[in-house]
């Protein structure tokens, strides 16, 4: 199924934009890890519309509730499945144009899939409302990885041409990573960020859109987990990053950039630091080496596209008569979706680390 991911740990996510609920269950994962319901709230609340300037008017509690695989606040090792209430839908907004193909959605595509049966109100099950329930499985997998002194984080790299710091590619202290996550607007330079906020506002104004760069680090995860060819690091965290709608590329340390470099600018040279361990000078392989991790920091760059849904007039056709319209989109929708995007980002590196680790020794 398209929905589920497997690789020692599934995932399986479900539900609709406008349906009473969404949800995910997980399987596989290890018994007796403590879950900090707080904690998850207190993570998926970053995903949420959290600057009314920039954001969608649609404001959901996104509070799980948990029916299965946790018990007395523990892993029981069988299925945890989680829903997400959805209470805050306007389906009228989509009654007139719901045999209009939006120009940048799956709207068409979805419909000849199957065969014009798919709940097309808020994109249905292509909407990124589903990646409230990636981010309870991101962190449900945090909370497991950071108790093994593995931490994930994520800033806004850019938006449009509006570009922030970068993070050190040899790594970032947790005080560090943790100050960027707490951030109402997650960027390491906040004069950066009052551009970026500007940015999304003059887009908003004119009725467009804007993307943007989100960039993710991992600290403290060992060498030694992954595997070559189609089983590697590289394969599973962007298999995951892809499940979020709107993303159009990944890239893994100096990425691209690595096609203007000589072999032997490229090259991170190894040497043995002070306390006996085996690292690089430099991290142009953002901390992957044929799949496997080679226990610097594993970094990536993940892009996303401008929100499709604008409130400019486009030209579309109506697949139902197949005739020639035009469109103007009406509704609650972010004029970037970037900002609420850092923590899907996040939780998908969770779930992608926390998969190899489990063939780690002594997990």
């Amino acid at each position: 199924m398209s929905s589920v991911w497997s690789n020692r740990i599934t995932i399986s996510i479900f539900g609709e934009s406008h349906g009473s609920a969404i949800g995910v269950t997980i399987d596989n994962l290890p018994a007796g890890e403590y879950i900090d319901m707080p904690e998850i709230v207190k993570f998926m609340s970053r995903r949420a519309a959290r600057n009314k300037k920039i954001s969608t008017a649609r404001q959901e509690p996104d509070i799980p509730t948990i029916l299965s695989g946790v018990y007395k606040d523990r892993t029981t090792g069988t299925p945890l499945c989680a829903i997400i209430n959805n209470t805050n839908t306007h389906s009228a907004d989509y009654s007139s144009i719901s045999k209009l193909a939006r120009p940048g959605h799956a709207d068409y595509t979805g419909a000849l899939r199957y065969n014009g049966f798919n709940d097309n109100r808020g994109g249905g099950h292509f909407s990124g409302r589903l990646t409230a329930p990636l981010c309870f499985a991101g962190a449900v997998c945090a909370q497991i990885l950071e108790r093994r002194g593995i931490y994930t984080g994520a800033h806004i790299l850019s938006i449009k041409d509006v570009r922030d710091n970068r993070y050190s590619p040899l790594g970032i202290t947790r005080e560090h990573l943790i100050s960027i996550r707490n951030k109402k607007f997650p960027v390491i330079n906040d004069e950066k960020g009052e551009k970026m906020i500007e940015t999304i506002c003059a887009a908003k104004d004119a009725k467009d859109s804007v993307g943007g760069i989100i960039e993710c680090i991992a600290t403290g995860v060992p060498a030694g987990i992954g595997s070559p060819i189609f089983n590697g690091l590289e394969n599973s965290i962007s298999q995951i990053m892809f499940g979020i709608p709107a993303v159009k590329g990944i890239e893994f340390g100096a990425g691209f950039d690595c096609t203007t470099l000589m072999g032997s600018e490229n090259n991170d040279e190894f040497y043995v630091n002070g306390e006996g361990h085996v690292v690089t000078k430099t991290n142009n392989h953002g901390g992957i080496l044929g799949g496997i991790s080679s226990g610097m920091p594993i970094i990536c760059n993940v892009a996303f596209k401008p929100t499709p849904s604008i409130a400019l007039q486009q030209d579309t056709v109506d697949y139902s008569a197949m005739k020639n319209e035009h469109i103007n989109i009406k509704g609650r929708h972010d004029p970037c979706i970037v900002p609420r995007a850092v923590p899907c980002v996040e939780a998908a590196m969770n779930i992608a680390i926390m998969s190899h680790m489990l063939d780690y020794p002594n997990f």
